[in-house]
């Protein structure tokens, strides 16, 4: 994929995966608070949260992969980025509302520690990309 393209996609993912986080946010407070005990609502709230971080990280990566034309350190980050957010956030959303759904979601559990690993991963990545631009900015 070329440069410009993959510039384009993360513009692309980010505003989608904020939208979706605003919007799953707003459903949970509105929709689900009444069906949720308040433990389901903070493990459900907290996906919200880590959705919206790691998409604002999503969307930094993006501005500097528009500086930096050949960084594959800074195409991973967003990967693992993305990932983290489906595996991460995901799960807890399923997790959160397992009592109102009628397929058993008992595999999300180890899901989201690998969520948690691809958000790490995200941000070690990110740091080497900063420290290859310092290296090549000398």
């Amino acid at each position: 994929m070329n440069h410009q393209r993959m510039q384009t996609n993360l513009f692309q993912w980010t505003a989608a995966l904020g939208a979706t986080a605003v919007i799953i946010g707003a459903f949970g407070a509105h929709g689900l608070k009444p069906h949720l005990s308040p433990y389901q609502l903070e493990i459900f709230e907290k996906g919200v949260q880590y959705q919206f971080v790691h998409t604002l990280a999503l969307f930094g990566t993006a501005l500097l992969l528009s500086q930096q034309v050949t960084n594959n350190l800074l195409r991973w980050s967003a990967r693992f980025f993305i990932a983290g957010i489906f595996l991460f956030s995901g799960s807890l959303y399923l997790l959160a509302c397992r009592d109102l759904i009628s397929v058993s979601v008992a595999w999300a559990g180890p899901v989201t520690p690998l969520g948690g690993l691809c958000f790490i991963g995200g941000w070690i990545t990110l740091l080497l990309a900063a420290k290859r631009f310092q290296t090549e900015s000398v």
